[in-house]
């Protein structure tokens, strides 16, 4: 019942209005006319790899057949098309983005109040709702990446021909998720990254003592208190994640190496047949040659350009679609520039913008498990001034591992790249912090100590304000000129 009721909330807020806006909305002038001229059979550079503006294509070729939504079209992509027949099919795969991270969140733990916190939280964000009503390619790294999480649980949750069966699903995956953009790559990255944490954990742990020495730590106290209190029974619970060893170096780049390359190798086959100036690796020499002729961070490249260290705290997002009318029920100036400053009193703005209170209790969530894994795996060693880990770590150690370990793969690569960025490139590493502070939250209320339930209880119901108050510049619905004001909380925001 309460993934129908996620499932449900996301459908509606995404369907709701789709045709708003009968025209292009930022990147759709890419993606939309790409998927088009599949269709058309139109050569093109595609400066990304193709397999979202398919699924685009795909959709507009459904949404064409479908005798209704056709009120209002326009011919911005080389034909004549109803914006809802080359938004629908986003809107549909973006609603099942909170399902997934239920799915995902579930074989993770076992709880599912954690699951569904984490499915609530990841359907309360602006980013997906606003990346998943337009016709962009975001949202398919994001699922096709959890998917593949998903399914590397599942695997490891089995054994003989069901784990083969259910890596080769996770293997195409991960290559879908790269065949969408390069940086779904950090997915992959990830799920290697928490093989070789297994892996390091199973060795040191033959160098843990017994029994194990208790540690004074404030942090491990608070951390003890949660644990100590929530309302279940970690010694019997245990995460496929400790499964994870007995998959050796051989089924690992067989399944999330070689799979992954050939299904993403498999992707291009339609587009080079369609566009037959560039071989395989021709195409991608023009690809890596066009993203680094990008320019950096400034404001002189593109006005929205925002360097990696601004995504966390939510300082610089965009706004995809603004106009200005003088009244509520004046036409909308699709077409046209803004009026004049100062003259319109009704805004209409598209900000792809996060949640940002459950971006900030997020991030907190994060450090916080950070400052855990030290206290858990780090701090002992130190204080015994030996290296090892203790052989009884809880199920909440290695959620917290996997967390941060994903998190981190999916966020830390940006570090190095110089090109011009953007707040969307942040959503394959913060759907992770969506899971930390549901994790958190679900501590909190399983807990015996009431200000514990309370917090959890606060920090819910913020997030879900934050979210409504938030929802007219998700959705693009008019609003006055000071509620748009009211709503941009900083001069960074606009």
């Amino acid at each position: 019942m309460g993934m129908a009721g996620i499932f449900i909330l996301s459908v509606a807020l995404r369907f709701w209005g789709l045709n708003r806006f009968n025209t292009l909305v930022f990147d759709e002038v890419y993606f939309a006319q790409f998927g088009n001229n599949y269709l058309t059979r139109t050569p093109f550079f595609n400066a990304h790899p193709p397999l979202s503006q398919y699924i685009i294509g795909i959709c507009i070729w459904i949404g064409s057949h479908i005798p209704f939504w056709h009120d209002t079209v326009n011919g911005l992509t080389g034909s004549l098309l109803s914006p809802w027949s080359y938004r629908w099919a986003n809107a549909f795969t973006g609603s099942f983005i909170p399902l997934i991270v239920i799915l995902l969140t579930y074989q993770l733990s076992y709880r599912r109040s954690f699951a569904l916190f984490a499915g609530l939280f990841t359907a309360c964000d602006g980013l997906f709702l606003v990346e998943s009503r337009y016709a962009l390619s975001n949202i398919y790294i994001v699922i096709f990446g959890l998917i593949g999480q998903w399914f590397l649980l599942l695997a490891l949750e089995k054994q003989n021909k069901q784990r083969w069966f259910w890596l080769v699903l996770t293997g195409v995956s991960f290559g879908a998720s790269v065949g969408t953009k390069w940086n779904g790559l950090w997915f992959l990255v990830g799920a290697y990254g928490m093989w070789i944490a297994a892996w390091i954990i199973r060795w040191l742990q033959s160098f843990s003592p017994s029994p194990r020495v208790p540690l004074f730590s404030y942090l491990y106290l608070l951390n003890s208190t949660v644990e100590s209190q929530v309302k279940t029974d970690d010694v019997t619970i245990q995460t496929p994640l400790q499964n994870l060893t007995q998959i050796n170096i051989l089924q690992m780049i067989s399944y999330l190496g070689i799979i992954p390359a050939i299904i993403y190798s498999l992707i291009w086959i339609p587009h080079l047949q369609l566009d037959t100036r560039y071989g395989f690796i021709a195409v991608h020499q023009e690809i890596l040659k066009f993203h680094l002729q990008l320019g950096g961070n400034s404001a002189s490249v593109h006005p929205y350009c925002a360097a990696w260290y601004k995504w966390p705290l939510l300082t610089r997002p965009m706004a995809y679609y603004y106009q200005t009318t003088q009244s509520i029920k004046d036409p909308l100036p699709v077409f046209g520039p803004p009026l004049p400053a100062g003259t319109g009193k009704v805004v209409y703005d598209v900000h792809a913008m996060g949640n940002p209170f459950l971006w900030w209790f997020g991030l907190a969530a994060i450090i916080f498990l950070i400052g855990m894994l030290f206290v858990k795996i780090v701090l002992p060693g130190i204080q015994q001034k030996r290296v090892f880990i203790s052989k009884n770590l809880g199920v909440d150690t290695w959620i917290a591992l996997y967390l941060v370990i994903n998190y981190a793969a999916n966020f830390l690569p940006w570090v190095k790249v110089n090109r011009c960025v953007f707040i969307y490139h942040y959503m394959c590493a913060v759907v992770f912090v969506f899971i930390a502070i549901a994790w958190f939250v679900d501590q909190c209320l399983r807990s015996y100590h009431r200000e514990l339930r309370a917090l959890g209880i606060t920090i819910t119901f913020i997030i879900i304000a934050a979210f409504i108050f938030w929802m007219p510049i998700y959705l693009g619905l008019p609003i006055s000129t000071d509620g748009y004001r009211m709503r941009m909380w900083f001069n960074s925001w606009i």
